[in-house]
This record gives structure tokens, sequence and C-alpha cells, in this order.
């Protein structure tokens, strides 16, 4: 309790203490000095507050109970505060000047010194504060020194080992090619960086959570307009770990399972309606939210399509499994199971609409994520992607890196994009006046020499590409008879889809003047090399006949969830000829599957032709004794459903005529035998 507070409980006002000899006395002493007299100080001290009149004398006597305020404080009144350290206390305080002047009274023996002068006091009392803070100084210099020492220690422990050191740290040559990092995933990282946090976070700020959501998540951010959040049955176990990778698994509880059939119903109904009210129970199933977002898409609102997947990104990670990390780059998720395929597809509709929204560093950051969950079999292909969000986040370095990392056992040159891709990586990357002259050149001459073995591998490519960047080419390239209309058509269909794939998504990175300039001289080069008759020529085209005769089914499957028109048109008839569902395209032939859905039993499905044929105009069409499905909004009845017959046959009947399918008189028809 300070002195301010003493006074004001004895009604007393400051200044009108009886100044006395005692009143000016210091206790001077060093602190080796006074922890010998504190032993025996407190032999005749009493403690404050007991039935002694030495204590100090307060109205309440709760007011006693911070002990080291009353040390602290000097007597009032003349009176000496009578405080006295115990045994332990006096060793805890150690080092700490004590203030006032404190006297022993005993019986018989009164400890008194002759007051000093006031000056003298106080330049001690000044060099008393030096010395504890030379005391402070010396002790944090010396920690610094100690943690200085432990830093260079682990230096050459990783020097010695190889190890990493923890914590996120940029990517550098130590981290895993596939290594995520976590402030990349938001995207409003990447756009603060480019219009500053005030105008990202402007809006944000007055805008406060009135939710508690369960955890704190990396790949969205929960909204305020969201549903609460509820378990809907969606869990992760892990598998098994073996050679440093752990392989996990979403499961689906009964509850799940259940809602998955409703959506099932729903989507074969081919009403997106169904799918709402299956939402509205199910706020958080995540096949129906990507499915709805599909939908919404497709009516141009690209704002919920977006918070649609955002939600079910969120429903899936607050499902993860303890141990499942999204940064390490070591964890695994088979595509061959359904539950799994989910995940995969909301990172894809996410990556995709961060690309859109200008965010191409946070869309790397999603491919190496999805690349990372399965690299082997890549089931959605994303190193046809990876390189073009590399070039649009300008992260040339890591696209060099992954190249030669994976050059030797994934064969990336033999890809269209990577041969194409990282030798205007290596132009770009010498372009930059930060790095210097040495660097800069040696970037160049390795570009020329990847552009030019890319261009003898792939001519097909280079008069598509002069086109989609509304250049003409010159009349002896155009006119050659290497890089000529007959490279484009002699080329084998699944290498001119992985051709199309690639101009359609970034040509127009190829369309600064500059990168122009540097092309025309390597295709001069090439073809220099052609009439030469250079056998390097010859074996490009043989390898070219051999290896692109059919593309596996992931890059079909990538090719669908890329909507790039060209390639979608490339296509082979077997893939655009089956259905292909929006929340599974393409499913693996070898699926597996931890529940089976139970079959319908309906009278439609026992051979009624002519309910199969009203049921083929109105799907929701249900014949007496057919219940409707339970969970699907607009299921009709009997009575209903003849009505909409009814119509939709008297629409058909109003534009069909029966004198139609008469053969043409001989006046009908002309001399060349065609119809008028």
């Amino acid at each position: 309790m300070s002195r301010r507070a003493l006074r004001r409980l004895r009604g007393e006002q400051r200044g009108q203490e009886p100044i006395g000899p005692s009143a000016l006395q210091f206790d001077l002493r060093d602190d080796d000095d006074a922890e010998e007299e504190g032993p025996k100080r407190q032999l005749g001290v009493r403690r404050p507050g007991g039935a002694g009149k030495e204590g100090v004398r307060v109205n309440n006597r709760f007011e006693l109970i911070n002990i080291d305020d009353l040390e602290d404080d000097p007597g009032v009144n003349g009176e000496r505060s009578g405080c006295a350290l115990t045994d332990t206390a006096a060793r805890g305080n150690k080092g700490r000047a004590r203030r006032g002047n404190t006297e022993s009274k005993t019986d018989g023996d009164v400890a008194g010194t002759a007051p000093p002068e006031q000056s003298n006091a106080s330049g001690k009392l000044r060099k008393k504060k030096k010395k504890q803070k030379n005391k402070k100084s010396s002790t944090g210099e010396a920690s610094e020194n100690v943690l200085e020492d432990i830093d260079r220690i682990l230096e050459r422990i990783e020097d010695s080992t190889g190890l990493n050191r923890p914590g996120p740290a940029p990517l550098s040559s130590r981290k895993h090619i596939l290594y995520v990092e976590h402030r990349h995933l938001n995207p409003d990282t990447e756009l603060k960086r480019y219009f500053g946090a005030r105008a990202v976070l402007g809006e944000q700020r007055p805008r406060q959570r009135q939710r508690v959501y369960p955890k704190c998540t990396w790949l969205t951010t929960p909204k305020s307009t969201w549903p609460r959040y509820s378990k809907p049955g969606l869990s992760m176990r892990l598998l098994e770990s073996k050679k440093g990778l752990s392989f996990f698994a979403f499961e689906h509880s009964e509850e799940y399972q259940q809602a998955q059939h409703k959506f099932l119903v729903a989507v074969e109904s081919m009403e997106p309606n169904n799918i709402v009210v299956l939402l509205q129970t199910s706020p958080y199933h995540v096949d129906s939210l990507l499915q709805l977002s599909d939908a919404c898409r497709f009516q141009e609102d690209q704002e919920m399509a977006r918070d649609l997947v955002e939600r079910a990104l969120y429903s899936m990670e607050c499902a993860f499994h303890p141990l499942f990390s999204l940064t390490s780059g070591a964890c695994r998720l088979d595509y061959r199971r359904p539950e799994n395929r989910s995940f995969y597809l909301a990172l894809y509709k996410q990556m995709s609409f961060l690309e859109k929204r200008g965010c191409p560093r946070t869309a790397l950051e999603y491919c190496k994520l999805i690349l990372s969950l399965e690299p082997d079999e890549d089931p959605l292909c994303m190193l046809l992607l990876i390189d073009h969000l590399a070039l649009r986040a300008r992260n040339y370095e890591y696209l060099i890196r992954l190249f030669q990392e994976w050059e030797a056992h994934r064969n990336l040159s033999q890809l269209p994009n990577f041969a194409f891709s990282v030798p205007l990586a290596y132009f770009l990357l010498s372009q930059q006046t930060d790095l210097p002259e040495h660097e800069r050149s040696s970037a160049r001459e390795k570009a020329s020499l990847l552009i030019q073995q890319a261009l003898t591998m792939f001519p097909g490519v280079l008069l598509p590409l002069l086109e989609s960047c509304s250049v003409r080419p010159d009349i002896t390239v155009s006119s050659h008879s290497f890089f000529g209309p007959n490279a484009e058509i002699s080329q084998p269909p699944a290498l001119s889809q992985l051709v199309s794939l690639y101009l359609g998504r970034s040509h127009f990175l190829w369309k600064e003047p500059a990168t122009m300039s540097w092309l025309e001289e390597n295709v001069r080069a090439v073809l220099q090399t052609v009439d030469a008759g250079d056998p390097v020529v010859e074996a490009c085209e043989n390898r070219r006949k051999v290896l692109y005769q059919r593309a596996p089914r992931n890059i079909h499957r990538h090719v669908i969830l890329s909507e790039i028109k060209e390639a979608v048109a490339a296509l082979p008839p077997d893939v655009t000829t089956q259905s292909v569902m929006g929340f599974d395209p393409l499913p693996p032939s070898d699926t597996i599957y931890s529940y089976v859905r139970p079959e319908r039993l309906s009278p439609v499905s026992h051979g009624n032709a002519i309910a199969l044929f009203f049921r083929s105009l109105l799907p929701n069409y249900t014949v007496e004794g057919e219940r409707p499905e339970e969970g699907v909004a607009g299921g009709l009845n009997r009575n209903q459903g003849l009505n909409r017959l009814m119509l939709a046959v008297r629409d058909m009947m109003a534009n069909f005529h029966l004198n139609d399918l008469e053969a043409p008189h001989e006046d009908d028809v002309d001399g060349e035998g065609e119809w008028d």
C-alpha cells in the first residue's frame, strides 16, 4: 500500500507530517551489508499488523495483506514501519534496494546512526542505482551471448547433419519441393501486397463475427452469413504410416451416408432446387455444396458459387485428423476412395476462383497442395497447370527447381507445357535487372538451348501460338515443311489435346515484344538445324509417334475440369459419349468403396415401357403406388404428373404433323436429287 493511500485512510493532508531528525535518515548500506544484518534485525522486530503498538496503524486490517508495499514504504508520522523480512524473503529479495530507514527496536538496544549530509546520501543513492543498472545490463548481455552461442551450435549441427531448422521459413533449397506455406493459403496476404492492408481490410474491420466457430482454419475464413456449424458426420482416420508418409481417408457416418443417398437422388432428378432442400437439413454436406456451386456458376452467380466452395472446404477442414498436415507434403489421400475425391475437387475449384480473382500466388499454393496429396498418381494432373501458375506468380525459381528435381524420374520435358514454360522462365529471369550480369547471361543461354529443344520436339506448337498472340509469322517459317500446317495436322490426337490445353491457358504469356523477338531468333536457329539434316530432328519425330498414342484418364479429367473449349473439343469419343457428373468426373476404374448405395426398387424399374417413357420426359413423374423420394422437392403425385405430361404432349403435337412423314412427290424433287 502506498503512502498516499495511508494518508487518505488517516484523513491527513500531504505536508502535515512532523519532520524530525529521524525522517532524514537513509539506509545507505550495500546489499551485502543488508544481507548480513538481515537476520539480526528479525530478532527484535514485530511484524506489521500484530498486537504490538509498533505496527503500522491502519483502520482496516485487510489492507496489510500487501506486505511488499509496506516494506517499500517509509515510516509515517515519525514512526517506522517495523517491517522485517523472514529468512526466505531476505534470500528471495537479494539484490533489491531497500528504501527508507528501518530501525530495530529492542528492549535496551537502539541501533541509531548519526544523520549524514543529504547531498552525500543522494550521491550514494545514484551510485547504487548505477550499480544496479550495470548488473542488469551485464546479465542481459550474458543471456544474449548464451543465445548466440546456442544459435552457432545449432548451425554447426545443421551443417554437419543436413537437418533443417523447424519453423516456417521462405521457400529455399532446404524445403521440400511441395512444401506449402500457411500464409500463402490466404488470398488476403497477396491482395495486401498488391493494394495495401487498408484497401483489403477496410470493410472487414467494423464487422465482428458474433458466432463462435469450433476451430481456426487455414483454407477458409468462416463467415457470419453461414449456418451455424454442427458436425455433419464427416471425419478422417489414419490408415497407415510408412517410409515417412502418412495415409489418411475421410469417413462418412450413417447419418452422412443417408444424406449422400438423398444427394444422388437429387442429382438424378436434374433439379437444383432438390439440392437446396437437402442443404436446408444438411447445410455442410460437401457434395451438395459443390454441385450447387456449379449450378450457380453456370447462372453467372460467381460470388455465391465461391461462397459455397469455401463452406465445403471449411466443413472438410473441421474434420481433419490431428496428425494431418497441409504443409508438410508427407500426407496422402487416395483418390480411389470416393470420400476423398470431394476434397480434391473442392481444392481445385477454390484454386480456379483464386486465379480468376487475380491471386496467382495463392492459387500456386493450392496447386502444390493438391499435387502433394498424391504426387505419384496425380489424379487431377496438376503438372499441366503448375507451370502456368508459377509464371503468372513470377515465381520463376520455383518452376526451374521443380523441373530440375523431377525431370529425371517424371520426364517433364515430354509435356508441351513444361517444354515451353521452363525456357520462358529462364528468359524472364534473365530480364531481371537486380541479378548479376553473369547470372543473367547464363540464364539467357539456358533459355535459348531449352526453347530450341522444345521447338524441335513440338513443331506443331509454333503457328497456333503465333496465331493466338495475333502475330503473323514470317513467310520462310509458315511455308517451311517443318513448321507449316502439316506439322499440326500430323501430330497424334493426344498430343494435339495437350497443345490445345497449353495454348488456351498460357498463350498470353508470350505476347511481350521482347519475348517474341527472342522466340524469333531461336526459330531461325532451329530451321538451320533442320536444313542441315541433324539426326535429332528425326529422333524427335519417332518419339512423338510412340509416346502420344493415347492420353491417360487423369489428363481427360483435368481437361473436363479446366473447361477450356479447344481442349474439350479434342477429347476422344469414348469420353464425350459417357455421362460426366460434376461432383465426380471420370471416376477411376479401380474405385475402393467403403459402403454401397442401396438399390431403388420401384414399379418403373420393372419393365413398364410407358412409365419409362414418361420418366424420360419428366424425371419427377411417379406412377400410382410409387412414393416420391424422401427429401426431394417437387415430387409429383399421379394427377400432377399426368397434367404436366398432357401439357408436354400437347406442345409436342402442336409442332408435329403426320403429313411430314409422307414421302415427297416426284414434283418436289429437283433434277439433282435433292430435297426442296
